[in-house]
């Protein structure tokens, strides 16, 4: 459930316990795939306001192994972390590793990435998983076709979805411990995410997922998509927008009712030396920010934006040193948290909406880097 504390128009403000602590809405939280954010540690990331680290069903099941993280206590201990964690359920690996995969109304029959052995996911061995690794939020098993997906496949897929997803919550133990979504699959196709949207609804989850929307689409249909299913979703709960993650995509979706976010774009951004700003995003590599004697972002309160200059930073990616994808992630996770606050203030404030206009304005014209 989410304890609503304040809506401006559609946006809202509210807070959502767990068991390892309380979180402001509306939210970013940031990818740790196999229980590690790249390149950054624990501590860079309580530093940056981190509220919640997001990891993977299929990776952890093989790599260390779900029993493994159980006997650590859970994800939060294993990790160092302590706070709130979410897991995906596999089911992007579904879309993501299409091409060593079989899907049959059992489950999912994977060839593993690392060596080729099999191993098998349905709807009841992921939400084992997922118990086992002891996340506060843990997804239903869905399947997420491509972005260009023609209509009658993805009508059979959202079919299946809904089956698996009631196959789920039957799975479902750890009541008033996790809270397990559902997820809403239909493409870019209204009709089809109003039957998702019915189905899930009725299954009753503690949470509520919009997916599908990162595989493919343009950024005008993942809008509208958000904009019509959002609304639909029961407002008593919360609304997860996943893996959406241009800072433009965040504000529109934060307009619709969203409340939760999730994306590799700051750290697989930074490790290829591009920072965003509300200029847009600066490649830190381009010669013009060779004598730069200024940081990334002047009013920036992150220990990049603190410590070094631009300049500084073009020199660690041009001499190939790990310190600059670093501190160029510090900064772009930063970034980040430091937006979802601004987003969360101005909904409290009534002036959600002014707000947006004013950051969507400064990055549509925003200089090319």
């Amino acid at each position: 459930m989410i304890q609503l504390q304040a809506k401006d128009n559609l946006a809202r403000a509210g807070m959502i316990h767990t068991l390892h602590g309380s979180i402001e809405t509306p939210f970013f939280m940031t990818v740790g795939t196999l229980a590690a954010v790249k390149i950054l540690t624990i501590q860079q990331l309580k530093s940056a306001k981190a509220p919640v680290l997001l990891a993977n069903t299929y990776h952890l099941a093989l790599r260390p192994g779900d029993d493994v993280v159980k006997q650590f206590g859970g994800l939060a201990s294993f990790m160092g972390w302590n706070g709130p964690t979410l897991t995906d359920s596999g089911g992007f690996q579904v879309f993501s590793l299409a091409h060593r995969r079989k899907i049959s109304e059992e489950g999912v029959h994977f060839q593993s990435h690392h060596d080729g052995s099999p191993f098998f996911l349905s709807p009841e061995r992921s939400v084992e998983i997922q118990q086992n690794l002891g996340a506060d939020f843990f997804m239903c098993f869905d399947e997420c076709p491509p972005g260009g997906a023609n209509y009658d496949a993805m009508f059979r897929s959202i079919e299946r979805t809904n089956r698996w997803a009631k196959r789920c919550k039957d799975a479902w133990t750890t009541h008033g411990k996790q809270s397990l979504f559902g997820i809403v699959q239909g493409g870019i196709h209204e009709s089809l995410r109003t039957i998702c949207i019915d189905a899930i609804t009725e299954l009753d989850f503690p949470g509520n997922a919009i997916g599908g929307v990162s595989v493919g689409e343009s950024s005008e249909d993942v809008q509208r998509i958000v904009h019509f299913a959002a609304p639909k979703l029961p407002a008593d709960k919360p609304r997860y927008l996943m893996g959406v993650g241009r800072p433009e995509d965040i504000l529109h979706a934060v307009g619709c009712g969203v409340d939760m976010f999730d994306c590799v774009m700051p750290t697989r951004n930074a490790r290829h030396a591009h920072v965003f700003t509300w200029e847009g995003r600066l490649n830190l590599r381009n010669l013009k920010h060779q004598k730069e004697n200024k940081p990334i972002m002047e009013d920036c309160d992150c220990e990049t934006c603190k410590t070094v200059s631009r300049g500084y930073l073009r020199h660690l990616f041009i001499a190939d040193e790990l310190l600059g994808q670093v501190l160029a992630a510090v900064h772009n996770i930063r970034f980040y948290h430091r937006m979802m606050e601004e987003i969360r203030t101005a909904i409290l404030e009534q002036r959600f909406y002014s707000y947006q206009k004013q950051r969507l304005d400064q990055l549509q014209s925003r200089n090319k880097d």
